[in-house]
């Protein structure tokens, strides 16, 4: 391990130490107390609204925004749904033991709240550029609810780093790596081929994004779970161990790793959160960037759409990896990343699988990196104007080429600390605002259930 990889390592450690942790989660259970448990008691309401089989007297004239309601959430799926899902959990394991998952768990269902909140909040402050565009995020909560610009500003800066610096890297590496483990394609080839394919799209902005986003987010998602749950189906004897590796790893890791070094209940928490908020970015704002975009005058509607990126995210895409390299053995095998998730997979379905994992890889690599360069431009433009639009789309694409050829664990270390510094301040502004999304969930569910109590026949 050099000397950089080794100073990135501690920074993230700093970056994801107790304090972080705790800001987190408990950012999540105080949302969660405040909406009423909002992601349990309206789960299925939050799939009828995304399907859009009723608008509760939502009028369409209202709706302000960019794309609609399934294009927001899609584009914000394309974004988490990455390599984080592949590569991500299996880091995690691989750092902190089978056990990280569970913690990965406790996040997310918290975190469903968080999206909530980030949502109706993003709505409620998005503005119209001169241009026409709709924008919105973090930042202008921050801003203009909060009062604190300065905050905002460095949130936006972080906001800005991490798709540049980090999503570039972590996606185009984790897709380079399981081409070059499964098809013998070197990292440069593939650097060059993802950098290229980003640039047709990202080119168009918002719009072009959310079409491919929309088109691409199924696909993708059908093929991997298929693949996922046919390994599990094979190996459905070692379920219950691999659920116990789970649960007993989360809080005794040395019980199911045999006393590995380093293998600490510190250690599950810690790449269990960091993993888990890299893959589903609860807590992180981004989902207040999409999900302001969409074409809606009931920011609430929105942020209940928005809960289920976390649900499909991680629990179930990230539980299904997670299963399948426990129920194969192969999360022991010091292999890490896309190449333990592919060997999963070959363990089941010999050859066709690990072909599955690199055709996955590179949707949810692609899909990701179109994805998060329209909130990379929009913290940017708010920082530097509209005109860092066009340079900023360019270096990117070169920085996928170059993230490419990187080490696997230097790119999620840095990957780590642009996610811990956005959460951070985040969450100060849901925390602070914690009270208005309160009040704006509270109304609109009172509003579709005299809505519904109305349309009952008498």
């Amino acid at each position: 391990m050099d000397l950089f990889e080794r100073s990135i390592r501690l920074l993230g450690d700093i970056v994801w130490g107790p304090h972080m942790l705790i800001l987190l989660l408990g950012a999540g259970i105080y949302l969660t107390i405040r909406l009423r448990f909002v992601q349990l008691r309206r789960f299925g309401l939050s799939f009828r609204l995304l399907l859009g089989n009723r608008d509760f007297g939502e009028s369409a004239k209202e709706r302000k925004g960019d794309i609609s309601p399934f294009q927001a959430l899609a584009a914000s799926l394309a974004a988490v749904i990455g390599n984080g899902n592949i590569a991500g959990v299996c880091t995690a394991i691989a750092m902190g033991g089978p056990g990280a998952v569970f913690w990965m768990w406790l996040a997310a269902f918290f975190g469903m709240a968080t999206k909530v909140a980030e949502a109706v909040l993003g709505q409620k402050f998005k503005i119209t550029a001169p241009d026409g565009t709709i924008k919105g995020g973090p930042m202008y909560y921050i801003s203009h609810g909060l009062g604190l610009p300065w905050l905002a500003g460095i949130f936006a800066f972080f906001m800005g780093c991490k798709p540049l610096f980090s999503t570039t890297s972590i996606q185009s590496n984790s897709v380079a790596l399981v081409l070059r483990t499964q098809l013998g394609i070197e990292p440069w080839i593939t650097g060059i081929g993802l950098a290229f394919l980003t640039w047709l799209v990202i080119i168009g902005g918002i719009k072009s994004i959310a079409r491919v986003a929309e088109f691409l987010s199924p696909i993708m998602v059908f093929l991997y779970i298929t693949g996922a749950l046919i390994t599990i189906i094979i190996f459905y004897h070692k379920i219950p161990d691999a659920l116990s590796l789970i649960f007993v790893g989360a809080f005794k890791p040395a019980a199911v790793t045999g006393g590995v070094a380093g293998m600490t209940i510190r250690n599950a928490i810690r790449y269990g959160f960091s993993r888990g908020a890299y893959s589903n970015e609860a807590g992180t704002g981004t989902a207040a960037v999409f999900h302001a975009s969409a074409q809606t005058s009931e920011p609430v509607r929105q942020g209940l759409i928005a809960s289920l990126d976390v649900f499909i995210d991680t629990l179930v895409i990230c539980t299904l990896t997670a299963l399948t390299v426990l129920v194969t053995g192969v999360w022991n095998q010091g292999i890490t990343s896309t190449e333990m998730t592919a060997a999963a997979f070959n363990a089941a379905i010999p050859w066709v699988g690990g072909l599955i994992v690199a055709v996955s890889s590179f949707l949810f690599g692609y899909s990701s990196l179109i994805a998060v360069t329209y909130y990379g431009e929009i913290s940017f433009s708010y920082l530097l104007g509209s005109w860092i639009k066009w340079p900023f789309r360019w270096i990117f694409c070169v920085v996928i080429f170059i993230g490419a050829t990187m080490k696997v664990e230097e790119a999620w270390s840095i990957g780590d600390v642009f996610n811990g510094m956005m959460a951070s301040t985040n969450l100060i502004g849901l925390i602070g605002l914690a009270g208005l999304a309160a009040f704006s969930v509270k109304s609109y569910l009172k509003k579709i259930d005299s809505i519904k109590t109305s349309n009952i026949p008498k």
